[in-house]
């Protein structure tokens, strides 16, 4: 059976006075010409060619939650407000086709309503579908990769005002680039997922010292579906993830125990801790020793997304590196011998997630197993010696950072990481000559 949805808000293609736009962490700002929200891809692709008569860029947004300049232009801001239908839901085909400004959130929420869901999601919920594939948004999992690994078919507006459908049977070529296309490609206009029937999680977060999480990394990893860590600096405390499918019954959290754990303390008092380091980062360390110890084991089961998301309102900046698989319990040791031996004065904890090879040609996993490992800052804090530091641990193992976070690789470096980089940039040439959707991001990862 098919459904379609009908729209969560009413549409308007008409130019927007233009104003400064900012990220979620307020590290990046760009100021358009012009900002617009199409209501259609016909509608974008006027938007496009419109562009390109008046000399401008074009670049997309979502809700923000990149911390580096992927979406910033000085020209032509399409804003996704305008694209935000669930187009249809088909049962049979085990799939759900959405516009591109629909949040992870509302998304979840249809897909739930309807018994059906998504099979890995990553730890937030607030990005559109169209951001979140497009700089290779990932959770954690033994045998589920990324969302855009999740993706059946994509609607593509290209430079030329062309709307391009593509899937693995359609013109595959552009479908192996376009899921990871970091905007360069053109503007994803919808998005299809596969998904299955929703299905429950339990999940069992448990603190462990350090060294244990070491030792037994690749059995963590090996024997869950999803398992993930995070490693609390200054100190030898670990808080391990590990979500299994269940037979049920549904055990969610208590409401008063979700809210004190993952509003209160997580939110609430962290906040207050982080913006405490910011001002005295000599406190940081003391404060690190009593939050890591102050986690309790706790076990529930839910539905996939309640499983797998958690609210996350304390803004920072974030760098996240993909490693094969192998490497990662060396990078992790030697992360926290450089933090132990250098003034380091971190808040926030290291996250460790884990992703199966996928065929993608720009995803972080593209051909090879693959373990992320992501640090943390509070915004308004130094970052740079932190993470100039930890850059250094993985680009000397291979690394690849994460597409919309901090990072100073450029196109020399991801020629020596991604087999099929010129694969890449070659569709660039076909399907952008003009380059009406760079930018200076584009300009330095994928070169000119």
């Amino acid at each position: 059976m098919t459904t379609t949805a009908t729209r969560s808000w009413a549409r308007s293609g008409r130019s927007k006075d233009t104003a400064t736009w900012r990220n979620w962490a307020g590290n990046v700002a760009a100021r358009p010409v012009r900002s617009v929200a199409p209501a259609s891809p016909d509608e974008l692709a006027a938007v496009l060619r419109k562009a390109a008569e008046d000399g401008l860029t074009a670049k997309a947004v979502g809700s923000g939650h990149s911390f580096t300049s992927t979406a910033a232009t000085g020209g032509v801001l399409i804003r996704p407000e305008g694209l935000t239908a669930i187009r249809s839901v088909d049962r049979a085909a085990g799939t759900v086709t959405a516009e591109a400004g629909v949040q992870l959130k509302h998304l979840n929420a249809a897909l739930a309503a309807e018994g059906l869901s998504l099979t890995n999601m990553g730890d937030i919920m607030e990005q559109t579908v169209a951001g979140a594939i497009s700089t290779g948004t990932h959770g954690t999992g033994r045998d589920s990769a990324s969302i855009a690994a999740q993706v059946t078919a994509l609607e593509l507006v290209t430079a030329d005002g062309s709307v391009l459908t593509c899937s693995a049977a359609e013109r595959p070529e552009v479908f192996a680039a376009a899921r990871v296309g970091l905007g360069a490609l053109g503007v994803v206009s919808a998005v299809t997922f596969a998904v299955e029937p929703v299905f429950l999680l339990t999940a069992r977060e448990e603190p462990m010292r350090f060294d244990r999480v070491m030792s037994e990394f690749d059995a963590l990893a090996t024997e869950n579906e999803h398992f993930e860590f995070y490693w609390f600096p200054h100190t030898d405390n670990c808080n391990t993830k590990r979500n299994n499918r269940s037979q049920g019954p549904a055990a969610p959290l208590p409401a008063v125990r979700g809210w004190i754990d993952d509003e209160l303390l997580s939110n609430g008092v962290f906040q207050a801790a982080c913006a405490l380091g910011r001002a005295a980062p000599g406190t940081i360390p003391g404060i690190a020793r009593i939050s890591s110890r102050a986690l309790s084991a706790r076990t529930y089961t839910d539905i996939p997304y309640k499983v797998f998301t958690s609210p996350r309102r304390v803004r920072f900046v974030e760098m996240e590196y993909a490693l094969p698989r192998e490497a990662a319990v060396d990078a992790i040791r030697e992360l926290k011998a450089t933090v132990e031996r250098s003034d380091f004065r971190i808040s926030f904890p290291v996250e460790v997630r884990v992703a199966p090879a996928d065929d993608i040609t720009l995803s972080t996993a593209s051909g090879r197993d693959s373990a992320y490992i992501a640090v943390h800052m509070y915004r308004g804090s130094r970052y740079r010696e932190y993470f100039t530091a930890v850059e250094r641990i993985m680009t000397e193992r291979q690394g690849r950072p994460h597409w919309g976070k901090m990072h100073t690789r450029d196109a020399d470096y991801f020629r020596t990481v991604y087999p099929r980089f010129t694969e890449f940039t070659g569709l660039r040439d076909r399907l952008d000559p003009g380059r009406l959707f760079g930018n200076d991001y584009l300009r330095r990862v994928l070169g000119s």
